[in-house]
This record gives C-alpha cells, structure tokens and sequence, in this order.
C-alpha cells in the first residue's frame, strides 16, 4: 500500500515538470518585433515604404492593417484590400508595405500585427505633406482703381502643412505701407495699399510656401487710372534759322493717352517733309509714360513761336507749350596778324574858300587851344600847390622852403627843363590842331 502512494507522487512531479519545460521552450520560441517601425514623411503623389521586422516568425504570419479605417491591407505575402496602390513583400526578417501615388487620405497609423495568442502588433505613423496651392477664390484678380482710393488684395492657399503667404512687387520694388513706411515684402493673407497712386500700380505676387516644394505663387496687376499729366524739360527753345529742332515732352497717362502735336494755329501736325513726330513708351516698366517728340526740319521765319503737346484720355485731357525763339549764329573774330599801312592821302575837288576867312579861323582856333592848355597846366600846378600843406602837416617838413628840396642850381636846371618841356609839348599840340582842322576844311 505504501508504494501506490509514491509511484503517484512521482507521476504527478514528472507531469508538472513536463508542463513547465514545454512552456519554456515555447516562449522561447515564439516570434517578437525586432526593432520599432519608423515614422515616415512623404510628399503627396509619392511611393511610401513602411518596415516591420519580425524575428522567430516561424509558422505565425504577419498582417498590416490601417489603424483610422480599421482596414486589413495584407496577411502574409497577400493583399487584401481592393486598393491598388498597395502591395506587400518579404525579405529575411522584413516585412515592407508600399503605398505607391500617396494620398492626402493615407496618412494616419499603419499596425504590423503577428496572430499570435494573444496577438502582437507595433504601429508606425505615415505623415503626408502636401505643397502649396494658391485657391482661386478668394484670391484677388487684376485690379483697376482710381488714383487716391484705397485698395485691399487677398491671397489664400492650401497645403499642409499650412503655408505662408508673402507678398513682393514683381518689379522688385516696395510695397507702402499704411503708416507711411515702405517695405520690400509684407506677410499675411491681406495686402492694405491706402490713397494708391501710380507709383504703386505694377504686378504684385502673392507667394505661398510651407517647406514642401515647390513654392507657387500668383501675379496680381494692379492698374490705376489718372487723367493725363505733362513734364516739359524746357519750355524756350532757341534755333537759327534754316537748322532743325526736336521739341521734347513727357506724358503720363492711364488709361493710354491719345497723344498729338499743334502749331500756333492749332493745326494738329501730321508726319511729312516738314515735321516729324514720334511717341514712345516702356511697356515692361511704366506703361503710362510717354515721350513726345517732335522735329522740326529747315526752321524757317514762320515756322518760330508755340507748339503744344496734347495728351488726351477718357479722364481728361491736358497740353504743355514749347516757344521757339530765333538766335543769331555765332560770330568769331579771326586770329590773324594784322599790318599797320602807311597812311593813305585822298584828294578831293572843293569849292574855292577865302583865304583870309580860313586863316582867320585857323589862328583863332589856335589861339583858343592855346589858352585852354595854358590855363589848364596852371590849374594844375595850383592844385599841386595846394596840396602840399597837407602832406607837410602829416610828415612835419616844410616845403615852402626851396632850401628844404634841393640847391638852387638844381632848381634852376630844373625850371629850364620844365620850359624846354612845356615848349616841346605846345608845339606838338599846335601842329595836331593844325592837321586836324586842315582834315575839317578839305572834307
């Protein structure tokens, strides 16, 4: 009796023992997660590629769910849902899950389950960026406005994540401000241009990026209409005649000007042998300015005087005048070396006079010369005088005095040089007097 106990005891140790054994050799057996399933980031419209690796998969198999539709994509190497864009495929201890064309709807969580008891699963995230698009509404279009209003422009995009909108002139230059500033780029949906002026009209961008390229971007025109407006550089223009000239003004207009040329008259100039008008304008830079000109060929006596730049829209009109004036050519006095010649002696035919009468005449005048030249010289010598004191007072001499200037021979000599002087001097007066009034009578 005592050995049925045992023997049971023993069964029941060899039973408990086996169990246990099974159950550490089938855990260790059982298949796991090699390594966790890495987050991806793709751009809409491509081939995404998600990776679980499994170790001690032996018979167990593997399924990729998608974990928002709660849908099973693949078991094993089979697809399971009817999207074509998705395929499966198996490589050593990699399970890979392609999704090709991805879609804005694809992202979201993505499960690799082993149906194991109880299941095991990891998930990993698909994250789908998606470039900016510019909306067509409520983007502003082209924009026409009247000069001095306010103008708002809008810009709205999508993309994810969501972008930023910049907004830059074309042309690179600034955008004004409300508060009087100007800037060369403004951030926001809305762009606020207060009291717009010409200056401001021009193609402005409207451009969205969010890191995901590419960047886009849309071209706005802003136009601004005024009445036309002229700037003449100079309004007097002078010209000899029989040379041409070219009359210059500059127009500024929107919409375009109709622009012409007018003479005094009125007459509105047209191309021909005599005139010649021309109107340009830069249309990749301001479109409004326009540069009148107009030539003037052979300037004649009637052709000087106004002409009118007109420029005319369906804001107003307006004109500036140009006057031409009439100069003389410029005269040069020539550089070259002038002879004296001996003087010429012309004989001309009179009336017989008395020569009594010219010799009377001729004495007389002589004598009144005479007198003048010796009244004025004894002036003078009183003036002299005169003036003596003074500098006598300023330097303490006295000049009164002959001893004080020099000895009396020198004063002698000095007085018959003065009269030697003073006779040389009347006689070359009286022989000049006497060929002036010989001239007098024979012409």
């Amino acid at each position: 009796m005592s050995d049925k106990p045992m023997a049971l005891c023993l069964v029941l140790i060899l039973s408990v023992a086996r169990t246990a054994w099974t159950d550490v050799l089938s855990t260790a057996d059982e298949p796991s997660f090699g390594q966790p399933i890495s987050n991806v980031t793709i751009p809409v419209g491509r081939d995404a590629l998600l990776v679980c690796v499994v170790d001690n998969l032996a018979t167990y198999k593997v399924a990729w769910l998608q974990v928002n539709t709660q849908t099973i994509l693949t078991i094993a190497t089979h697809v399971i849902t009817k999207n074509h864009r998705i395929s499966v495929s198996h490589s050593d201890h990699r399970w890979h899950l392609q999704i090709r064309d991805v879609r804005e709807s694809d992202q979201g969580e993505y499960m690799c389950q082993i149906n194991t008891d109880p299941m095991i699963s990891q998930v990993g995230y698909l994250k789908v960026v998606v470039p900016p698009d510019i909306l067509d509404y409520p983007t502003s279009t082209d924009i026409i406005e009247r000069e001095g209003n306010n103008v708002t422009l809008r810009c709205a995009a999508t993309g994810s994540p969501a972008p930023n909108i910049t907004w830059k002139r074309e042309t690179s230059g600034l955008i004004p401000l409300p508060t009087g500033e100007e800037v060369v780029s403004v951030n926001g949906t809305v762009l606020n241009i207060t009291r717009v002026n010409r200056l401001h009209m021009g193609a402005y961008l409207c451009i969205a990026s969010n890191g995901v390229p590419p960047t886009v971007s849309k071209r706005i025109m802003l136009i601004i209409q005024f009445p036309p407006m002229i700037t003449i550089s100079n309004q007097l223009v002078g010209v000899q005649e029989g040379k041409d000239v070219v009359l210059e003004c500059h127009s500024e207009a929107y919409p375009k000007s109709i622009n012409y040329w007018t003479n005094a008259n009125n007459t509105i100039l047209s191309n021909d042998d005599k005139y010649e008008s021309s109107f340009s304008d830069n249309v990749h830079m301001d479109a409004y300015k326009v540069h009148m000109k107009l030539k003037i060929r052979r300037i004649k006596l009637a052709d000087y005087g106004s002409y009118k730049c007109i420029s005319k829209n369906s804001l107003g009109s307006t004109d500036g005048t140009i006057k031409i004036y009439r100069t003389e050519p410029p005269t040069t006095k020539p550089t070259t070396t002038t002879t004296t010649p001996m003087p010429t002696v012309i004989i001309v035919e009179k009336k017989p006079r008395s020569r009594n009468k010219s010799t009377s005449t001729v004495s007389t005048n002589i004598n009144e010369i005479v007198n003048v030249l010796n009244t004025s010289s004894n002036e003078k010598r009183g003036a002299q005088l005169r003036e003596k004191p003074k500098y006598e007072e300023k330097h303490g001499r006295n000049y009164n005095s002959i001893e004080n200037i020099r000895s009396p021979d020198k004063t002698a000599q000095s007085m018959s040089s003065s009269k030697s002087c003073a006779a040389i001097y009347l006689f070359l007066n009286y022989h000049a007097v006497v060929f002036i009034i010989l001239i007098n009578i024979i012409f």
